[in-house]
């Protein structure tokens, strides 16, 4: 006898399993979406080894080619500053007046003494002259000759010591009277009217604008290489420009320097907008020097307070703060000392706010 299953009595139990599978999937999907949605997504990049054609070995600040820092050998009150800071002067312009009522009186004393001088001079050049002739003549003896030769001498001499002090004088005035040596811009003043001037001590300074040079310090661990007569590439930091220069002086001794070399780069071609005392970059050729460092980029640098780090990617995909030990600042970024390896992943964009432990999603 055949017995016949009803298969309508299985279905009533297959379609709420299937029921239940789909929305526990449907479950699981919106828990994985939700779990997604939660992450910071991020853009990464991983540490390579920069080779720089230039690489930064020093750091100084530009200065005037032809510039100096005026004072005097006298003291007195200053009378009159007639110019400004930042104002063009010429060469032999008047830049500082210092009280000089003394030096007139010795003035005045000297010219009457070479006046008198020269008046005995004079007469006695005459008589001596007749002297020289009545002798010719049989009409005056040896002595008084030469009694008449040794006046005259010394009247010679005198003259001649006084016409010294009065030159010595008359030069005097070139240090109440300060004038400008070269064609230039006054810089900085640091007197005032009234003020008491002293021997040895700054009264202005000025330059010659248009020729500027950068004296940098380099140190001990990266000399190795460079020789003067080297291009040099010159970055002024506030200006984000970069200029091509040539090193025309370098420090063969760092004994009194702190172990730093100083170098002089001159630049040629300097533009407008470069002034005195803005910092600069120095960077040389590679060659020489151990080209191969771990650079990342600025932008993808945290910074708190006096520390500097990068967040790279952790376990489970969270972001980890790591602090960093930085050193010159390249063309493609920011060398890194010690912190990070070569071939690790860090982060350098996200779409949120990141912070240490935060879970984050790659692109």
């Amino acid at each position: 006898m055949t017995q016949k299953i009803s298969i309508y009595g299985s279905k009533r139990w297959l379609f709420p399993l299937m029921a239940s599978l789909f929305i526990m999937a449907c479950g699981d999907v919106k828990e994985r979406d939700a779990h997604q949605k939660d992450r910071i997504s991020v853009t990464v990049a991983t540490v390579g080894m920069g080779m720089e054609e230039y690489l930064t070995v020093g750091s100084g600040q530009v200065t005037a080619v032809n510039s100096t820092t005026l004072s005097t050998r006298m003291m007195g009150h200053v009378e009159r500053t007639p110019v400004k800071v930042g104002e063009a002067v010429d060469k032999g312009d008047l830049l500082v007046v210092i009280n000089n009522r003394d030096l007139r009186a010795r003035k005045a004393q000297a010219t009457a003494s070479v006046m008198e001088a020269q008046a005995s001079f004079t007469n006695a050049k005459k008589d001596h002259e007749r002297y020289v002739n009545l002798f010719e003549k049989n009409s005056a003896s040896q002595k008084e000759l030469e009694d008449m030769s040794t006046r005259y001498e010394r009247a010679k001499a005198r003259l001649a010591a006084t016409q010294e002090l009065g030159k010595e004088v008359e030069a005097q005035f070139a240090y109440a009277n300060v004038r400008a040596p070269f064609k230039g811009v006054v810089t900085n003043t640091f007197v005032d009217v009234g003020t008491m001037a002293n021997p040895g001590a700054p009264l202005i300074s000025m330059e010659a604008p248009g020729a500027y040079e950068v004296t940098a310090r380099i140190p001990e661990n990266k000399i190795s290489g460079i020789a003067v007569g080297m291009k040099a590439k010159v970055t002024i930091k506030v200006l984000d420009t970069v200029l091509i220069g040539e090193l025309t002086e370098l420090s063969t001794s760092a004994t009194r320097t702190g172990g730093q070399y100083l170098a002089t780069v001159e630049l040629p071609d300097t533009p407008s907008s470069v002034r005195s005392g803005m910092y600069a970059a120095v960077a040389f050729p590679a060659t020489g020097v151990t080209p191969k460092t771990v650079v990342v980029p600025k932008e993808a640098l945290v910074e708190q307070g006096q520390l500097t780090g990068i967040y790279t990617i952790g376990q489970n995909n969270t972001a980890i703060l790591r602090w960093l030990r930085l050193g010159e600042t390249l063309d493609n970024g920011v060398e890194v000392l010690s912190g990070l390896s070569e071939g690790e992943t860090y982060i350098t964009a996200s779409q949120g706010k990141l912070f240490n432990g935060a879970k984050v999603s790659t692109q």
